[in-house]
């Protein structure tokens, strides 16, 4: 970890088919701000959804994002690509916390505020004592069965988000197939460049056959600019002061623990497609996520987290420059003070996103198994079975425990309970062994 705080990027030519950008090697600047835009696109469905559920302003979410991504990468000193954005577990707490109705804007949002700064602190602080005692710890509670089984968790419970938003006609059914495979056929049958922006090449074409399909064809509902014409260039995003109210503070926090397994797993894949040990920088990357919860929710905004779908992406592209990461953070910087640009997400059709987020999520949830293939878990252990089939079944299920007027939804049972079971079970395994070794 010695020398300067940010590494010195070699420049490279242009992409080859085969190649791979590590995350201290950078691309012609054009080439960047296109692989940005493809971050930007990959970020976009999850970090806009989440809080629309909440009851925030997406602009707002879009700003914080590009604020924390750019200060995330600053306290990791370019080392770690990752982008942060609305992070799903502070979804149940929120809206538990405020009696959120689903509609417009979150009037008692301030209240749970409080709670997300209290996180993104409580985050922080776990940061530093990585920072200062090393991982070991960590990775006793949560090794590379876990972490991995909690990934595709996670995965498996944003994938009902993604079915059920395409499942109000059999129209949307369709686009949403349409779309999986114009993304699948830019995957396979395209080179260079075009290969490495599949996601965004292929949502350009889902769009435009769907434009020709309503608007030309007059088989759905069709695309309306009207509302992107009449907006304007520049705005300020709606913001909310936050307050401190001990419940909110009591029931939200906790949620830092949920965080640190995300990011640990996260970070435990982009080590394992680099080939590059992110262990001396997880520390940094905890305090750089929680110090983006924090102002996140100081000015309105929900907790932040690394972003699996961004990983996905590199998983396809193969490009992991972390500059890739700031030219992602300055068009969402860009976009959160456009209220045009609000309007413009509008108008992308519901189903086409949809389609998208069914491959994204799809992402996610292999992330994990990645995981699980690159450090060669043994699923021969039958407490690794039962530890990795219950928590997929309490995430894919979406499986809540309510303790008193605190929810824990899907993410938080399936991330506790792989914590809880592995420890456990590696605990009554290892005493069988004993037993058996001095027999």
């Amino acid at each position: 970890m010695a020398g300067s705080w940010f590494p010195q990027w070699q420049k490279k030519s242009a992409i080859s088919d085969n190649g791979v950008i590590a995350p201290d090697e950078t691309l012609p600047f054009g080439q960047t701000m296109v692989m940005g835009l493809q971050h930007a696109v990959a970020m976009f469905g999850a970090t806009v959804l989440m809080p629309l559920l909440m009851g925030l302003d997406p602009n707002l979410a879009i700003l914080v994002s590009g604020i924390g991504t750019l200060l995330f990468f600053v306290v990791t000193g370019g080392r770690v690509p990752s982008y942060l954005g609305s992070s799903a577990a502070f979804v149940g707490v929120i809206i538990a916390v405020t009696g959120f109705n689903g509609q417009g804007l979150n009037p008692q949002l301030g209240l749970a505020l409080g709670g997300v700064i209290a996180c993104g602190l409580l985050y922080s602080l776990i940061g530093a004592i990585v920072m200062k005692v090393g991982t070991g710890w960590i990775e006793r509670l949560m090794p590379p069965v876990v972490t991995g089984a909690v990934v595709m968790a996670i995965g498996l419970n944003l994938a009902p988000i993604a079915v059920h938003s395409v499942a109000a006609s059999s129209f949307d059914s369709w686009v949403a197939v349409m779309t999986v495979l114009c993304i699948g056929l830019v995957a396979v049958f395209t080179r260079g460049l075009v290969q490495r922006l599949l996601i965004l090449v292929g949502l350009i074409i889902a769009c435009a056959l769907y434009a020709l399909l309503t608007n030309g064809l007059g088989l759905g509902k069709p695309v309306d600019f009207s509302l992107v014409a009449a907006a304007p260039w520049f705005g300020v995003p709606h913001t909310t002061t936050p307050q401190f109210d001990w419940q909110a503070i009591v029931m939200i926090a906790p949620v830092a623990v949920i965080l640190v397994a995300e990011n640990l797993g996260h970070l435990k894949a982009v080590a394992g497609m680099t080939g590059r040990n992110l262990d001396p920088w997880m520390g940094r990357a905890f305090v750089g996520d929680g110090l983006a919860t924090m102002i996140s929710g100081a000015i309105g905004g929900s907790g932040v987290t690394t972003y699996a779908e961004n990983i996905g992406v590199m998983a396809v592209t193969k490009v992991y420059s972390t500059l890739a990461f700031v030219a992602a953070a300055v068009i969402a910087l860009v976009l959160g003070f456009s209220p045009k640009f609000g309007a413009l997400i509008h108008t992308i059709p519901g189903p086409v996103i949809g389609g998208a987020s069914i491959v994204v999520f799809g992402l996610i949830a292999v992330a994990g198994a990645r995981i699980w293939v690159q450090n060669q878990v043994d699923f021969n252990q039958n407490g690794n079975l039962i530890m990795v089939a219950t928590t997929l079944v309490l995430g894919a299920g979406d499986f809540a425990l309510k303790i008193g007027s605190f929810t824990l939804g899907g993410i938080g049972t399936a991330t506790f309970g792989a914590i809880l079971l592995h420890a456990l079970l590696r605990k009554r395994g290892m005493m069988l062994e004993k037993a058996r070794n001095a027999l």
